[in-house]
């Protein structure tokens, strides 16, 4: 079996699409055949009840996971969706900012605990909370490459500066394995000039692999998380499925050392 890839969907910009990216990327790669493990680190578990997971009712989460209560594979859910689990969360994780303080190479608790499921997977994505705490560090020192969604707007640039010197400190201090996976364009919106204009100067400014696959802004996509779905099951036909069909075609077929 070919290495397990490790991917952390992070910007430390709320409203971007993160999770909506981590979660259509992860159900799309398992519709085209790969076996996908969904890791929800943000506590607002938004991954979660995305995939119709019920976040209030879970026998064990990430936290319990990182607190050391219980190994990763004992937290791990299907989804019944083709190819994907799900290690989900909910508002416990919140907590683990104060009680990790005492651990040991806390940093580095998720990478610890994904050692022991790695090998039954072909990805393993994971969903970053929006700011640069704990949870995200784990998550980045967990991860293999880092996948960047990028909302076209004004100030696209401004926070994707910010998250670019924060995976150069996690590559000078933690993890120097870290690469970015790319940069994916969300909600675009083709008939204005400002989402045209902010693809064009990052694409200038940006030295990273740029997806061409862009995710269009689309009512059905965000219709689907309500719904408990992946875009690949809400409606496979729509902008949205095929464009995040078309990403994680990309992703499969980008080669890394």
């Amino acid at each position: 079996m070919s290495k397990v890839r490790i991917i952390a969907v992070t910007n430390q910009k709320g409203g971007v699409g993160k999770t909506t990216t981590a979660i259509n990327l992860a159900a799309s790669l398992g519709k085209l055949g790969r076996k996908t493990l969904l890791i929800d680190t943000d506590p607002q578990g938004n991954s979660t009840s995305g995939l119709g997971v019920d976040k209030n009712q879970l026998d064990a989460s990430v936290y319990n996971v990182l607190l050391g209560e219980i190994p990763l594979s004992e937290a791990v859910i299907g989804t019944g969706f083709d190819n994907l689990d799900i290690a989900p969360a909910n508002i416990n994780l919140s907590g683990a900012e104060i009680e990790l303080v005492s651990f040991d190479d806390r940093e580095y608790l998720l990478r610890e605990c994904v050692q022991s499921v790695k090998d039954n997977y072909d990805f393993i994505i994971i969903d970053c909370p929006p700011s640069l705490n704990i949870l995200t560090i784990n998550s980045l020192a967990a991860a293999d490459t880092v996948l960047v969604p990028i909302q076209c707007e004004y100030f696209a640039l401004e926070g994707l500066e910010q998250l670019l010197y924060t995976i150069r400190v996690m590559k000078d201090s933690i993890n120097p394995d870290l690469q970015i996976e790319g940069v994916v364009f969300t909600m675009f919106d083709s008939r204005t000039n400002l989402s045209i204009q902010v693809v064009d100067e990052i694409k200038r400014s940006l030295p990273a692999e740029i997806y061409k696959a862009i995710i269009p802004r689309n009512v059905r996509l965000g219709e689907a998380p309500s719904h408990g779905l992946p875009i690949t099951e809400y409606d496979p036909r729509s902008k949205g499925a095929e464009s995040y069909m078309e990403l994680a075609q990309l992703v499969i077929e980008r080669k890394w050392n």
